[in-house]
């Protein structure tokens, strides 16, 4: 391999754009596949899952890679593009791996795994020879939290199965990462994994990747977590997103988790619930952007400027007669966000608004609402109720969501095989010899 190290720490992997010869990016590293083998030999590495267009992730045999460098990985050109299926044998290293409690075989003592590393061999395999961890407790003249690099068969405890294993590890190697892309590595993980990455993510971190997972996930994740960590998530969600979360629940659930979030944010929620799915009401969020008539073109500029945002509701600010928040402000119209572009900082947006602008109805159905949608050339229409207060605003993301099959989400994560449904005898030969 030309190129190669002498080692390779995997979790600095994590992120890394892989290339092709001809300097064309193809994806970014997601993982590397491994195989544990009988103690005390150190696993051999299989290769590496990397993200390519759509969120698929395909297999790249470690025998392809060319060169590894400190922000990129090269490999030879030649990419099955078949999904990804971990199979009963391997491990994820950075999944399964990081975090885990091994122990001295020396000393017994207790030790956290912050890292890994693979060697290559004089063969063009690689194997997992080092092993970072970070100790526990202070030892003799040791301090605690000491961090140090150890071989492989200095420790043990990788085969056995951890009740509590931390994520921290594992979390902080994906931390500049989507929320859409780490909810497709969530859902790749073990159901025991996948809770403990759950537990270990703050609230709002925690949120947005529920946000970007299938049903099934969202429910499973939202039981392993308490009822009381639960209601925090939820009220970290966007009350559209909690609405259809809780309303796939128990109604019993559903009614404890509501009591258990602060009353201001499950009113909103409530609200929403009093909607069919399919209509307006049922897909709009409550909080979009708005603002008084006699805010300024820079005031309504820096409330879509926020990063945290949803782009379509950015699109746009709802101009509304105090009080503005939902559902009490009278309507009043809309100022696009390129409206307020053009318009200098000091002109107050009651001078801007467009008030012909037709509204939505909390009761107008999904084909309705994108017909409105597609009619105006809009990603987000304002749904005002029959006495002229502003109610939400209906995003074309979320008409998208409800528009696609309902398994559509797993579609993308568990794309079918038969799209190449070829087999690379090279993979098979790598993943089928493990011993």
């Amino acid at each position: 391999m030309s190129g190669a190290p002498t080692r390779v720490f995997i979790a600095r992997l994590a992120g890394v754009a892989v290339f092709d010869p001809a300097g064309d990016q193809v994806g970014r590293v997601r993982d590397v596949v491994a195989a544990l083998r009988l103690a005390p030999r150190p696993p051999r590495v299989l290769g590496l899952v990397v993200e390519v267009a759509s969120r698929r992730t395909v297999f790249l045999p470690i025998t392809r890679v060319t060169v590894f460098e400190a922000d990129a990985v090269i490999f030879d050109g030649r990419l099955n593009v078949r999904r990804f299926q971990k199979r009963e044998s391997e491990t994820l290293v950075i999944g399964q791996m990081l975090d885990r409690t091994v122990r001295f075989r020396d000393t017994g003592e207790s030790v956290s795994v912050v890292d890994v590393a693979m060697e290559p061999t004089r063969t063009r395999d690689w194997l997992i020879g080092k092993v970072a961890v970070r100790r526990r407790t202070g030892r003799g003249l040791r301090k605690r939290g000491e961090s140090l690099v150890v071989n492989w068969d200095d420790v043990e405890g990788f085969s056995a199965v951890e009740h509590g294993q931390g994520a921290a590890g594992l979390i902080a190697a994906f931390e500049r990462m989507k929320p859409a892309d780490l909810a497709n590595i969530m859902h790749e993980l073990p159901e025991k994994r996948r809770a403990e990455v759950a537990v270990a993510l703050d609230d709002e971190r925690l949120a947005d990747i529920l946000e970007e997972l299938p049903e099934d996930d969202q429910i499973e994740i939202l039981g392993k977590l308490g009822v009381d960590r639960a209601a925090d998530v939820l009220e970290a969600m966007g009350p559209d997103d909690a609405a259809d979360l809780l309303g796939d629940l128990p109604t019993e659930q559903r009614e404890q988790l509501l009591t258990l979030m602060e009353p201001h944010e499950a009113a909103p929620v409530r609200r929403l619930l009093t909607y069919p799915d399919q209509s307006a009401g049922g897909l709009m969020t409550t909080a979009p952007v708005v603002v008084a008539p006699d805010a300024t073109v820079a005031e309504a500029l820096a409330l879509i400027r926020r990063p945290d945002l949803n782009p379509a509701l950015a699109a746009q600010v709802y101009v509304c007669r105090p009080p503005t928040a939902t559902p009490t402000g009278r309507f009043l119209g809309t100022v696009h966000f390129q409206k307020l572009l053009r318009e200098p900082p000091p002109t107050l947006v009651s001078g801007i608004v467009d008030a012909e602008l037709d509204t939505l109805r909390p009761t107008m159905s999904l084909e309705a609402v994108a017909m409105f949608l597609a009619t105006y050339n809009l990603v987000a229409g304002a749904v005002v109720d029959e006495n002229g207060h502003l109610l939400g605003s209906v995003t074309i993301d979320d008409v998208l969501d409800h528009l696609l099959p309902e398994d559509w989400r797993e579609t993308v994560m568990d794309a079918s095989a038969d799209e190449a449904a070829d087999r690379d005898p090279e993979e098979e030969a790598l993943r089928g010899d493990t011993q």
